[in-house]
């Protein structure tokens, strides 16, 4: 369940209702959640308890989605989806892996992007995009100035400003996802202590340490 509380139709945006229409048809999202892509939708739903919050991110999408935008979708697409995986997020890299087919990356280059530095799948130009992502996104915007040198080779000022906001958003975007535990980021940390035989008690290197001080 996510960490927050959810609000359903008439509880809060306007906006909200139009898009659980498009989303779950005519079914209450509280108690009969589901979406096309397999995903429970509670991101839709959380958002909603905060009204103008849930307005902003929606007009975010329409703005990457624009026909005003200068940036190749393919480009877009590649630092929104290693944006979710750098993140670590199942839920944004997952949506962006079905984003990238729907814009015309093949099936080798989408398997590739968690690979991407020992991939020969992508152009020079694609491969700048997803290394200034992890600069972005691993490196909090650390960018070595050969990565922007080859970006600024292949595309425009307004192109690179429109990736790097983009990419940065989907950054926040996978970082909300997972700590208020929404959508397939709905798991268990698997980092914890996992208990010794017997007493729980036995710490393998004391036992090394005690044994050396023998020798």
């Amino acid at each position: 369940m996510p960490r927050l509380k959810e609000a359903g139709r008439s509880e809060g945006s306007p906006m909200a209702d139009k898009i659980f229409d498009l989303l779950f048809g005519d079914r209450d999202p509280l108690t009969e959640p589901g979406t096309a892509t397999g995903t429970p939708g509670n991101w839709w739903t959380v958002f909603n308890i905060v009204p103008d919050a849930f307005e902003h991110t929606t007009k975010g999408f329409q703005f990457y989605r624009s026909e005003a935008r200068k940036l190749d979708p393919k480009l877009r697409e590649l630092g929104q989806t290693r944006a979710g995986y750098t993140v670590g997020s199942q839920f944004v890299f997952s949506q962006h892996c079905k984003a990238s087919r729907d814009v015309g990356l093949s099936e080798e280059q989408i398997a590739a992007i968690p690979s991407w530095g020992v991939a020969d799948c992508f152009s020079q130009l694609e491969r700048a995009v997803l290394a200034y992502t992890d600069a972005l996104v691993l490196e909090h915007g650390r960018v070595p100035d050969g990565v922007f040198k080859t970006l600024k080779g292949g595309l425009s000022d307004e192109e690179i400003l429109e990736l790097t906001y983009v990419t940065s958003t989907y950054m926040m975007h996978a970082v909300m996802s997972r700590a208020l535990r929404l959508e397939y980021d709905d798991v268990d940390d698997r980092v914890v202590e996992i208990a010794a035989p017997g007493d729980g008690n036995n710490d393998v290197m004391s036992m090394v340490d005690r044994e050396e001080t023998k020798l």
